[in-house]
């Protein structure tokens, strides 16, 4: 008789991740890394060094140097958890989040000026989360060991 059960030192959350080519799993990790460049040198870095456009911005939204600080931190987290394995599945539905909160924010405080970025940028956000989705189960099963 023939079994079909995984051998015991094959972890769960790799049985249950579909395989992929290894182009598919470039264009990923091309993506992934893309994205959290972006994330961290783009967005989070101007934020972070109190760049002029990034003060005028907040300041325009109400926020000011805290609410900057804060978002510029957000972003740099999730440039850094795209990266983290167990996090690559949760972090890009956090940063598509924030997004929201940014298209928000272009419609209604920058009157729909440069709205179409953040939904740009959500796309491939998706296309990660879905892709990664098995890092989720990980995950929890992390959080469930740890309490």
């Amino acid at each position: 008789m023939v079994s079909n059960a995984a051998p015991a030192s094959v972890n769960a959350a790799a049985v249950a991740a579909p395989a992929r080519s290894r182009a598919a799993r470039i264009a990923l990790r091309t993506v992934t890394v893309l994205l959290a460049l972006f994330f961290a040198f783009a967005s989070a870095l101007p934020k972070l060094i109190g760049h002029a456009s990034a003060v005028e911005a907040f300041d325009r939204i109400g926020w000011g140097a805290p609410g900057m600080y804060a978002i510029g931190l957000l972003e740099l987290a999730g440039a850094i958890g795209l990266l983290v394995p167990v996090l690559s599945g949760v972090t890009p539905i956090a940063l598509c989040g924030l997004l929201v909160g940014a298209f928000i924010t272009q419609l209604t405080v920058f009157d729909g000026e440069n709205a179409a970025t953040p939904l740009i940028l959500m796309v491939p956000l998706v296309v990660l989360a879905w892709a990664r989705r098995a890092h989720d189960r990980e995950l929890i099963a992390l959080l469930r060991r740890a309490s």
